[in-house]
């Protein structure tokens, strides 16, 4: 991995460089965010034991207010930790991210979060699986826990997806198939699919999703470089375009911000919490101000 810290293409990664990732997030992630994670999930990794009387002190969110209406007077709701969580990762591997931006491909940008990710689960010894997938499943890693099965996750998401196209919906499915609810979800994609409102909203009733969406400066704004040739990956066409004319950038920057605002749109309305990722800010600190924000937002 470069000095920058910044590995190269995933499908370029060494075991050095994995190694030196792993070693990384070792040394990082239990100071910023593996530890909080647990903390910052409730109502998954912990679970219900009984139901009692309220007590002066108690958390008013964990009054059952079915008990308390019946019974004339306040209950809370009891948990207790589970030993574990489950960790579920589904990435994005079509065409579009492949694409290099200024900084690096969002492939890469994907790869390392969905590793830092991984290794914190297996910390905190959590299960952790994953669902890579382009217009078809690419590859299903069932999950478990311990190192050896991060460095599987790992290998499995940085091996060449067969597909080109984006299908969330399908790979949305697929986890309600093979997975049990109540897992914790991450999606790490650029969200540049189509018809996924539907499937995310049934899987956010049964887990915990979290949508870690990729940008660059790029995706915003069309830099004044004169004739351009632009390609579509996933679809395969190709076009000339002359980015000198104002008219032509004010017009793309304007789709850019429709569709961010499309993306938030359906994410509050599915009840999916969003994590914005920028090619310029090293993952590992977008996630630690992530995880350390909704502890703080959880605690009010």
């Amino acid at each position: 991995m470069p000095r920058s810290e910044q590995p190269r293409d995933a499908s370029s990664w060494s075991a050095a460089d994995v190694r030196r990732l792993e070693m990384l997030s070792s040394h990082l992630v239990t100071s910023i965010f593996a530890g909080a994670y647990r903390s910052v999930f409730r109502g998954r990794g912990i679970e219900f034991e009984e139901v009692r009387e309220y007590q002066p002190g108690d958390d008013i969110r964990s009054i059952d207010w079915n008990v308390t209406a019946r019974c004339g007077r306040p209950f809370v709701k009891r948990f207790v930790e589970e030993r574990e969580m489950t960790v579920m990762i589904l990435l994005d591997q079509s065409a579009s991210l492949a694409c290099r931006t200024p900084r690096r491909a969002k492939s890469s940008l994907a790869a390392e979060i969905c590793a830092l990710l991984a290794f914190a689960a297996v910390r905190s010894n959590d299960r952790v699986g994953l669902i890579t997938f382009t217009d078809r499943i690419e590859r299903y890693v069932p999950p478990a826990k311990g190192s050896r099965h991060a460095q599987r996750v790992v290998a499995a998401l940085l091996q060449a997806p067969g597909g080109q196209g984006t299908d969330l919906a399908a790979a949305l499915g697929y986890l309600e198939r093979v997975q049990r609810r109540g897992s914790l979800v991450f999606v790490v994609s650029d969200f540049l699919a189509a018809d996924f409102r539907l499937p995310l909203a049934a899987v956010a009733r049964h887990y915990e999703v979290i949508a870690v969406s990729l940008t660059d400066s790029s995706d915003e704004q069309l830099p004044a470089v004169g004739l351009l040739r632009v390609s579509d990956p996933e679809r395969g066409t190709r076009h000339l375009v002359d980015t000198a004319a104002a008219e032509l950038r004010e017009r793309y920057r304007q789709l850019a911000a429709t569709r961010r605002g499309q993306l938030s749109q359906v994410l509050a309305d599915t009840g999916v919490e969003h994590l914005i990722v920028d090619s310029a800010v090293p993952p590992l600190h977008a996630l630690g101000r992530f995880f350390h924000g909704r502890r703080q937002r959880l605690s009010r």
